[in-house]
């Protein structure tokens, strides 16, 4: 870690490249995530979008995580995934579905 910002990285990304972990703590979340024009839970929701829409499943249990930390409710994640389907394709939805499932509990 450099600085004083809080480590997020993986340490699995910190070992094999260590300075894509500085990157992604000292710019990606102490800078660009602190940035004043949009709330947390609205960069939640735009990081969880493309993320869907991506196909990019291995980063999307974490901020999925971090949109309910953020104030995103599950039924909100939900509804955004659901309608993503039509956007980005039903399997990336049901892909998300499971991803989001994961992290929640039916009842949230």
């Amino acid at each position: 870690m450099t600085g004083t910002n809080p480590r997020v990285a993986p340490d699995l990304v910190r070992r094999h490249a260590p300075k894509l972990a500085d990157l992604t703590d000292d710019v990606l979340f102490a800078d660009v995530w602190e940035r004043p024009d949009l709330s947390p839970r609205d960069r939640s929701l735009i990081t969880v979008a493309a993320l869907v829409a991506l196909g990019r499943d291995a980063q999307l249990t974490g901020h999925l995580r971090r949109a309910l930390d953020n104030g995103l409710t599950t039924g909100e994640l939900v509804e955004a995934i659901t309608h993503l389907a039509f956007y980005a394709g039903w399997p990336a939805a049901m892909s998300a579905t499971g991803a989001l499932a994961t992290v929640t509990k039916p009842t949230d």
